[in-house]
């Protein structure tokens, strides 16, 4: 499977807006101490999740896989971060956020359809 570069490009971008979205999540809805605990707790938590888990051989990552996992759960993982970014927008009492959020992952996966049907045919040891 070859990637196109500018939907890497975008699937960059949506993950950085999503661990973010994981940030303002804890500075919006949680008091002092909590907020600056989670502020940077929770970001890293979807950071580490995201890096943690792949596929081996997915060519949008290095080939490495630090836990190798099947392809669907590599694409629940994927869909927990980037959906769950969303999610936490709307938690944190910014819907409009979100939902632009929401359908640009929408428009995103309905594009890299290629890579979608690559992870749910990869099993672990693939």
């Amino acid at each position: 499977m070859s990637l196109n570069p500018a939907l890497l490009a975008v699937r960059l971008l949506f993950e950085l807006t999503a661990i973010a979205s994981f940030g303002v999540y804890g500075w919006r809805v949680f008091e002092s101490p909590w907020r600056f605990i989670l502020v940077v707790a929770l970001p890293i938590v979807a950071a580490a999740l995201w890096g943690t888990f792949a596929v081996p051989g997915d060519p949008s990552r290095s080939g490495a896989a630090p836990v190798a996992v099947a392809g669907p759960v590599r694409l629940a993982v994927e869909v927990a971060v980037l959906f769950g970014g969303a999610a936490l927008l709307w938690a944190a009492g910014l819907p409009r956020w979100a939902l632009v959020s929401g359908a640009a992952l929408v428009v995103y996966h309905l594009l890299a359809y290629d890579r979608i049907t690559w992870l749910l045919t990869r099993g672990k040891s693939a």
